[in-house]
Formats: structure tokens, C-alpha cells, sequence
């Protein structure tokens, strides 16, 4: 849905499609993994506690902290297998994901043609027809401007015609009957020649109306690269910014120097007027320093720059597959205290939880790109802040300190709601439904 005004119109087959769809999948799993983490683990837990088990284990000795280690081990395995497919699959779906939208945004829409006209569709080529019969593509009174040869200019006529595309759609031919051929020259006013044809057939190339998918290869961006591939750019990056940095040092040294002296001792500043050619030459080595220093800098920064968008692509492919192990600490506590293990509370619960993952990873990806914040912060402060949410709510539990119930959403039902019978709804003893 977010490329079909991209998509229609362009011919394109099934296949075609299917692929688009499977190649952005991929850093759609990446996002939905812990997601489901998290809802699987409330609606287990949830369940476990609605149904009085988590008691039942309780007294018999279990802990909760024995009940989640099977589920954070499984954490573990998981998250790990979402670091290969970070590492090793999502790189090449994206990638290929970006090959096939560019070589579907070049190719142009099918050839249409209106009678009265001029269709400039097909490259170097102005066509013309007076009359269409779209039942079997004939056409009648065709006019065609031919400028294939920039040395000369053919004007093509016919009474009747027909349309079509080669096998392979690769060409447009068409055939024409009962024309004529016009031909002069630009560069000689007084060449001209005059063609009678019965039958012509013109050949014209249709690579733009057919679908052609690149090999892969070419550059790749950061997010079309393996940790292994950024981390090695990534010390490029380093040694070209510490030599940018050296380079811009020994500007500094060589034009600014210490306080209090005068970087343009060997003149005698307090005796120049603008109309001296030693001013002159003073003012050229001011603006030459500045420029050299504002390039050196500029360079610093733009390094920088690059250096902060790989190391955010880095941190990111281990951030989301350890947001499943710090899910688990976080649904786990939820769900008992919830008490309910249905797909709705846990959904619901989830999304809060992960509008707020989210919401740091895209601002922790933003400060990190503008280096505001370093790229370690930006990525992990997610996970950070929700294992120590998690850790607390993990310990609250054990110690049984807190239940959540859904009795505060009574105070949010308007009144006159509740004589029609919201006493049945709610259970106002045990705040469960009912």
C-alpha cells in the first residue's frame, strides 16, 4: 500500500509484486519479533495467573524467577537467530528491495495514444494518428517525426497503420500502408528526397515500457550492509577523520598562532592603506587560511556525519534482537499482575510498550545522526530504561506488592452508560469481567 501510487499503471506482473512484498518483509520481522515476544509472553503469563496456576506453582515451591528462565532462555536462542537474519539476510533484501523500486520507478506506463495528439512517449520519436480502432490497434491518417538522427529530421505519413510490441517487449513496431516518406537534411537546406511506400514497417525501442530487473550489485548503503562490512567502513571512517583532524591542526598552527602575536609580523599593518600591494597580499593570505580551515573542518564534520549513520546501522542489529530478552522481563511481571490472558489486554499492552520502544529508537537515531547523542545512547537507551522498568516490575511481583486491575476504567463510563446494565459488565468485587 505505501508504493501503489508507484505501482499502478506499470504493467507489472504478479511475480513481480510478490517479490516487492517479500523483500520489505524483512525489516518488517525484524520489528514484529519482539513484539512478539512480548505479546506471546503476557498472554502466557496472564493465562497462567487467571487461572490460578501461578498460585498453584507458587506454593509448591516454584518462583517466578524459576518460571521465567525457560522463557528467557528461549529469549536468548531467539534473539540470536535475529541477529543472523539482521546480519545476514535483512542486508540483501534491502538491497534488493532498492534495485527493484528503482527499475520499477524508470519504466514508463503502457504506450497510449489519443486520436488528434502528438505522443512523445516513445524516445526521439513525435507520433500522431487521426483515428484509433482499439478493438484490433489500427490506426488511421499516422503522422510520425522521426529525430533518431540529429543530422536530419524524417517526417513519416501513412493512411492506415497497426501497433504492437515484439515478443520479448522489448520493441514497439509498427506497420504502416499507403504512405510517404519525407527526408531533409539540417545541415544542408537544399537536400531533400520524398519516399512512396506502399507497406513500412518502423522499429522503435521499448525498453521503457517493459520491466527489467537489475543484476544485483553497485554501491550499498548502511542499511544494505553486514556489522562486519560497516565496522571495517566504519575504520576507514576513524583514520580518515584523524588525518582530517591532523590536517586541520596543522592549519591552525601554521596560520593562527598564539595568542598576542601577529600572524603578519613581517608587515607593517599600522602603515597600509588599501592601496598598498602589501595590504593586498595580507588580505589574500587571511581569506586563504579561512577557506583552508573551513574546509578542513567541514571535511571533520562530514566524516562525523558518515561515521555516526554506520555505527547506528551497527548498535541497531544487536539493540532490537536483545529487545526480546528485556520483553521478557517486562511481560512476564505484566501478566501476573494483569491476570488476564487474552489476545486483546496483551495486544493492547504490547503496543504501549513497544510505541515507546520505537519512539526512542527513532529519536535515539536522529540525535545519534546529528551527533548529539553517541550512537551507543541513542540505540540502547530503549533497552536500557526498559529493563529497569522490567527489573522493578519483576521484583514487585515476587514480593506480591502490586495487581493491576481495570476498575479505574468504571471512573471513565459516563453515568447514564451504567444504568443500562454496566453492573454486569464489571464485577466491581473482583474487578474482573464477567
Amino acid at each position: 500500500m505505501k508504493f501503489a501510487d508507484r505501482l499502478v499503471g506499470k504493467g507489472l506482473g504478479l511475480w513481480v509484486i510478490l517479490k516487492l512484498i517479500a523483500f520489505n518483509l524483512a525489516w518488517m520481522v525484524v520489528l514484529v519479533v519482539p513484539m512478539a515476544v512480548l505479546v506471546a509472553t503476557l498472554m502466557a503469563f496472564g493465562n497462567l495467573s487467571q487461572n490460578n496456576e501461578i498460585t498453584v506453582m507458587k506454593s509448591s515451591g516454584v518462583s517466578l524467577y524459576k518460571m521465567m528462565a525457560a522463557p528467557f532462555i528461549a529469549s536468548i536462542v531467539l534473539g540470536y537467530l535475529l541477529f543472523l537474519f539482521n546480519n545476514d539476510v535483512l542486508p540483501d533484501a534491502n538491497h534488493h528491495a532498492k534495485l527493484l523500486m528503482e527499475d520499477i520507478s524508470r519504466q514508463k506506463p503502457t504506450l497510449s495514444l489519443e486520436p488528434g495528439v502528438f505522443s512523445q512517449e516513445v524516445s526521439n520519436y513525435a507520433i500522431l494518428v487521426r483515428g484509433i480502432k482499439k478493438s484490433d490497434s489500427e490506426l488511421e491518417d499516422v503522422v510520425i517525426y522521426d529525430n533518431t538522427d540529429p543530422g536530419r529530421v524524417d517526417i513519416v505519413t501513412a493512411q492506415k497503420g497497426k501497433i504492437y510490441f515484439s515478443k520479448d517487449q522489448s520493441k514497439l513496431i509498427m506497420d504502416l500502408w499507403n504512405g510517404e516518406i519525407h527526408e531533409s537534411s539540417n545541415n544542408q537546406s537544399d537536400l531533400y528526397r520524398k519516399l512512396i511506400f506502399k507497406k513500412h514497417r518502423i522499429t522503435m525501442n521499448a525498453d521503457q515500457f517493459s520491466f527489467q530487473q537489475s543484476a544485483p550489485g553497485g554501491p550499498r548503503g548502511d542499511r544494505e550492509l553486514s556489522t562486519q562490512a560497516m565496522a571495517l567502513i566504519a575504520d576507514s571512517l576513524r583514520q580518515l577523520k584523524q588525518s582530517s583532524v591532523k590536517s586541520l591542526s596543522g592549519v591552525t598552527n601554521k596560520y593562527l598562532l598564539a595568542e598576542g602575536q601577529n600572524p603578519f609580523a613581517s608587515y607593517p599593518i599600522n602603515k597600509l592603506n588599501k592601496s598598498d600591494i602589501i595590504y593586498t597580499r595580507a588580505l589574500e593570505k587571511i581569506r586563504t587560511a579561512q577557506n583552508i580551515v573551513l574546509s578542513n573542518f567541514r571535511m571533520e564534520e562530514s566524516v562525523q556525519d558518515q561515521l555516526n549513520s554506520y555505527m547506528v546501522e551497527i548498535h541497531k542489529k544487536y539493540a532490537l534482537p536483545v529487545a526480546c530478552i528485556v520483553f521478557i522481563l517486562i511481560g512476564a511481571p505484566l501478566g501476573v499482575m494483569v491476570k488476564k490472558g487474552g489476545f486483546g489486554v496483551a495486544a493492547s499492552i504490547s503496543l504501549f510498550f513497544f510505541v515507546v520502544y520505537w519512539a526512542f529508537l527513532i529519536a535515539g537515531e536522529k540525535l545519534a545522526d546529528r551527533n548529539i547523542i553517541t550512537p551507543f545512547w541513542g540505540m540502547w537507551s530503549a533497552n536500557i530504561l526498559l529493563s529497569i522498568i522490567g527489573l522493578l516490575l519483576t521484583t514487585k511481583t515476587v514480593q506480591e506488592t502490586v495487581q493491576i486491575n481495570f476498575n479505574f476504567l468504571r471512573k471513565l463510563i459516563p453515568k447514564q452508560w451504567l444504568s443500562f446494565g454496566a453492573d454486569t459488565i464489571w464485577n466491581t468485587d473482583s474487578g474482573e469481567e464477567s
